[in-house]
């Protein structure tokens, strides 16, 4: 027991939360995670970021900032989308240790002790996979097209485990201190800091009020977005199908050039169109690959922020 009181005040733990549209959630999540916070840490604090909600869930966040002293807000410019949201609030993070999650109630804060734990036995990052996911079809094809695209960016063992439960050593932001592109994953930013990733199961639970802001098309858009911005599998691919082409189009050139050789000529218009539109379809796909890098190289030099805070609530004077 004397053991597990140093460790407790000794430890310290921030936790980030985008908030979208969750005026009827946020004060719920505050009031589970205030049972649960001082448990594990001596000093915690809570860190919601308003990601341009369109209800009141700014005039909440400020409520429950100006009345408990662990929250802070921070209020977004507009919509920058939940990943630039939670890269914003890990850099206000001041504390050792950073916890991520939702604001829907999902993912069960009684579990951050179970992550804690887990974190310990040498991990720098622990997700809380989910045992089982309640999504309609198209929700469930997206999620997959999704972890495909991480799978390419940051391998399939860690993939497989990703979740928005996440918990990490705030030591690890130094490796993407400098990171200023709109397209942002923060799983495949923790990867350019550690390999140590370490993974448990944890409920999942219906949704406090409302409904899911990821449409499928957003996590299509998502999942290309880290395809191409920190992956090079589709160059690759469009690499390999332009090499296949060229394969395909040397055996129909050897299968004319025979055919002449034989019968002196070979009829057959359908046959050369069917040629034609292969290649134009690999062409045609090879330059759309190559238009997505591109497109992000120019979004790059234009400087566009990564978000913008228009004002917090609950600043503490100490923050480094």
């Amino acid at each position: 027991m004397a053991g597990s009181s140093q460790s407790l005040e000794r430890r310290s733990l921030s936790v980030v939360t985008p908030v979208y549209n969750g005026e009827a959630s946020v004060a719920e999540l505050c009031r589970r995670l205030g049972e649960v916070l001082p448990r594990v840490a001596m000093e915690h604090e809570i860190i919601l970021v308003n990601d341009g909600s369109r209800d009141r869930s700014w005039e909440v966040i400020s409520e429950l900032s100006s009345r408990l002293p662990t929250v802070r807000g921070l209020n977004l410019m507009r919509n920058y989308g939940q990943h630039n949201a939670l890269l914003c609030g890990i850099r206000a993070a001041k504390y050792e240790v950073i916890v991520t999650m939702d604001d829907d109630l999902q993912q069960p804060p009684e579990e951050i002790p179970r992550l804690l734990a887990r974190l310990e036995e040498g991990f720098d990052v622990v997700y809380g996979a989910p045992k089982a996911e309640q999504n309609g079809l198209l929700r469930a094809v997206a999620s997959r097209i999704t972890r495909l695209a991480l799978r390419t960016a940051i391998g399939s063992e860690v993939a497989k485990n990703v979740s928005a439960f996440r918990i990490f050593r705030t030591a690890l932001r130094g490796a993407f201190a400098g990171y200023e592109s709109p397209f942002v994953s923060i799983d495949v930013l923790l990867t350019w800091a550690t390999t140590r990733f370490g993974a448990i199961t944890v409920p999942f639970h219906k949704r406090h009020s409302g409904a899911s802001n990821y449409t499928f098309t957003k996590l299509v858009r998502h999942a290309l977005d880290m395809m191409t911005g920190f992956s090079t599998a589709p160059l690759q691919l469009a690499s390999l199908i332009g090499f296949a082409c060229t394969l395909f189009g040397i055996g129909v050139f050897l299968y004319v050039f025979v055919r002449y050789c034989l019968q002196g000529s070979v009829p057959g218009f359908p046959f050369l169109a069917s040629i034609i539109a292969i290649f134009s379809g690999a062409q045609l796909f090879t330059l759309g690959v190559i238009g997505e890098y591109l497109a992000r190289v120019h979004f790059r030099t234009m400087n566009r922020p990564v978000y913008f805070v228009r004002s917090v609530s609950g600043e503490t004077t100490d923050r480094p």
